[in-house]
C-alpha cells in the first residue's frame, strides 16, 4: 500500500492513523494541484486532493474511508465496530459539522490562506468559525468531563479526527483556554508519537510558512 500525503490538516490525520496502526504502508509526497501534476492524480482521485491510499485493487481517497481500511487492514478496534461504532461514527458526524468545521473556518482563514497567498484573512468567517467553536467546544467539553476518550476506554478514530487541526493552533489560535476538558483530552492525545510526530523519519516537505 502506498499513502499520498502532505502535511497539511487532513493528509496528516492519515499519516497519523496509518503510524499509530504501525501499518506497513509506502508513504509520498503529493502535490496535485502543482503545475502539472494534475493528469497523473486524476486518475487516482478525481478531485486532486489527498490523501489518497494506493493498493493493488485501486485507491481509496478520503481520510475517513482510508482511517476505516488500515484499521481493518491491521485487525485493529482503532475504527470500532460492533456495538461501539455506532458512537464513535456520531463523534465523527457532529465533530465534522461542528467542533472540526469550526476549527477548519479559522484555520482556513489564519493558515491555509495565507499560506498559499489566496486572498486576505476575512473577519466574518473568523467570526463565525469562532462563535461555533465555543458553542461546540462547550459541548465536547462537558461530554469529556468525565471520560479520558471520545468512546471506549483507547484512543479511536473518533478522537483523531475530532482533533484535525488542533496541531495547526499556533497558527488558528483557537481559545482553547477555559475548555479544561477538552485541553486534558488533547493533551493525552498528544502524548501519542504517532499523533505529536506523525512524519518523524518521513521525507515529506515542511509546509510554507505563514508570513507574520
Amino acid at each position: 500500500m502506498k499513502l499520498y500525503c502532505s502535511r497539511n490538516p487532513n493528509p496528516r490525520l492519515a499519516v497519523s492513523v496509518a503510524r499509530y496502526l504501525d501499518c506497513p504502508v509506502e508513504f509520498e509526497f503529493a502535490a496535485p494541484f502543482a503545475e502539472g501534476q494534475a493528469e497523473r492524480f486524476s486518475k487516482l482521485n478525481p478531485n486532486l486532493s489527498i490523501p489518497i491510499l494506493e493498493e493493488a485493487g485501486g485507491t481509496l481517497w478520503e481520510a475517513d474511508a482510508i482511517a476505516c481500511r488500515l484499521s481493518r487492514a491491521m485487525g485493529s478496534d482503532f475504527w470500532r465496530v460492533g456495538d461501539d461504532e455506532p458512537d464513535m461514527i456520531r463523534w465523527i458526524s457532529w465533530g465534522k459539522a461542528n467542533f472540526v468545521h469550526a476549527c477548519d473556518m479559522v484555520h482556513f482563514e489564519r493558515g491555509t490562506k495565507q499560506r498559499y497567498r489566496i486572498g486576505p484573512i476575512d473577519p466574518d468567517e473568523i467570526a463565525k468559525g469562532l462563535e461555533m467553536f465555543h458553542r461546540s467546544a462547550a459541548i465536547l467539553d462537558a461530554y469529556l468531563a468525565s471520560r479520558e476518550w471520545l468512546t471506549g476506554s483507547s484512543p479511536s478514530y473518533a478522537d483523531f479526527r475530532m482533533a484535525t487541526f488542533l496541531p495547526f493552533n499556533d497558527i488558528a489560535k483557537l481559545p482553547l483556554d477555559g475548555f479544561e476538558a477538552v485541553m486534558r483530552w488533547y493533551a493525552r492525545l498528544d502524548a501519542l508519537p504517532a499523533w505529536r510526530q506523525p512524519f518523524d523519519g518521513l521525507r515529506i516537505p515542511e509546509l510554507p510558512p505563514v508570513p507574520v
